[in-house]
């Protein structure tokens, strides 16, 4: 199924800016990437200067706005317009739905409302589902994935990378036709390693 093809519209929440990141973000841009405790959980070392987070931002975010689709955003508090996090949805067929926020504003709700936008936004396009994976030593991401309505699937271990150490992945899934039945498998399928686990909602 085709989707409508757009690139990062903003959107508006009670209390944030949905926006493209812009060049002048780069300050805020490396406050995110290199808090430690944002990070943890996620597949990249932080950058340890300006120049490494200046790259970063040009290749997950800027360059991407050239294309005919995507969905690479920056979190933003209306009061100040300034980036405190990112959310975006990967191109490849699994949909991936990723999300980081600095430390500071951790247990506001705060991506939880922007990830409902997101969401809502991407399913009007016309996307089939999204997928999102969290470690398995990170529930409060896995919260966040329930609370938007995603559904626990399956659990895989994978080699991370570049970090290089295996991990214990959760895999939840959004169908927008609202079928639960379809899941995507590519993960379990390459994985050696992978079970169900009893999850609480």
């Amino acid at each position: 199924m085709m989707h409508i093809l757009e690139n990062t519209p903003t959107l508006l929440t009670e209390r944030l800016i949905l926006r493209r990141f812009t060049p002048e973000d780069l300050p805020a841009f490396f406050e995110i990437m290199r808090d430690k405790e944002t990070n943890t959980f996620l597949p990249w070392f932080c950058p340890q200067t300006i120049a490494e987070a200046e790259t970063m931002l040009y290749e997950r975010y800027l360059s991407w706005y050239g294309r005919p689709s995507a969905y690479r955003y920056a979190i933003c508090l209306k009061e100040d317009d300034c980036p405190i996090g990112y959310m975006g949805l990967g191109e490849a067929d699994s949909y991936d739905f990723g999300y980081g926020l600095r430390a500071p504003f951790w247990h506001k709700g705060i991506v939880r409302e922007a990830a409902q936008a997101v969401v809502s936004r991407i399913k009007a396009a016309g996307y089939p589902y999204i997928t999102a994976t969290h470690d398995q030593k990170n529930p409060r991401s896995g919260a966040v994935m329930q609370a938007i309505d995603m559904k626990y699937c399956y659990s895989y271990e994978e080699q991370w990378q570049p970090k290089d150490f295996p991990v214990i992945f959760r895999m939840y899934q959004l169908n927008f036709d609202g079928n639960d039945a379809q899941v995507y498998q590519k993960y379990w399928e390459q994985s050696d390693v992978h079970f169900v686990e009893n999850i609480e909602t």
